[in-house]
């Protein structure tokens, strides 16, 4: 799987990078045919402060999967769009189990 990772309005650190494909590759274990996983981290210049945000994009055959989370601090927005990925994934293969 290809990661690619996009800090937008801020410089990611080496370890949150790190730590982002670490968890992004996890996905692996419940889809291996994952060709490219984009992800998007985003710094909103809001007075909240749930203001990180990562989206990640998943391209895998025939389908693309995306999720959008919120949070207050990077590692907690990607564990969520983790997760929320993970049942996408599920999701997805049962579909194709079924058809």
């Amino acid at each position: 799987m290809i990661i690619k990772i996009n800090s937008v309005k801020f410089s990611a650190t080496k370890k949150l990078e790190t730590f982002v494909e670490n968890k992004v590759r996890k996905l692996e274990q419940f889809y291996d045919d994952i060709i490219t996983a984009e992800i998007f981290l985003k710094l909103e210049n809001t007075q909240e402060v749930e203001n990180k945000i990562a989206e990640i994009k998943l391209e895998i055959p025939g389908n693309e999967l995306f999720v959008k989370k919120q949070s207050k601090t990077f590692e907690e927005a990607t564990d969520s769009a983790v997760e929320a990925l993970k049942r996408q994934i599920t999701k997805t293969k049962e579909k194709r189990r079924g058809a």
